[in-house]
């Protein structure tokens, strides 16, 4: 599994060039398009999602540790697919619309002028 550490993603359409699975740590991610991508088995930790969509992204197994999520798009996200071990992460003006947290703890969550 490839190891990005600090690294900045503007502006990329993942459709195009496929997301590579790796481990993700302090990463900004940037007005990108994961939109149907698949992120399953991928590590984040300490990342910013910033004005994305990842709207339909399969994220299976994926794991989330202190990650925000600014300004993005995320409908029909199945958020119980994830990996739950540590699972931390807040939103801020974000669409969530048909996404779900089915039997997820997500005890500290903050959901900031977000739509669920």
């Amino acid at each position: 599994m490839n190891y990005i550490e600090n690294e900045t993603f503007n502006g990329i359409d993942f459709k195009v060039k496929p997301f590579e699975t790796g481990e993700y740590e302090e990463c900004n991610f940037i007005n990108c398009d994961f939109s149907e991508a698949n992120i399953s088995n991928c590590i984040f930790t300490d990342c910013e999602f910033t004005g994305c969509n990842l709207s339909l992204v399969k994220m299976t197994k994926t794991v989330f540790r202190e990650v925000n999520f600014l300004d993005c798009k995320m409908i029909g996200l199945s958020f119980e697919d994830c990996n739950q071990f540590g699972l931390s992460f807040n939103f801020e003006n974000c669409l969530l619309n048909h996404s779900s947290f089915y039997k997820t703890k997500i005890r500290q969550t903050r959901f900031t002028n977000s739509q669920l």
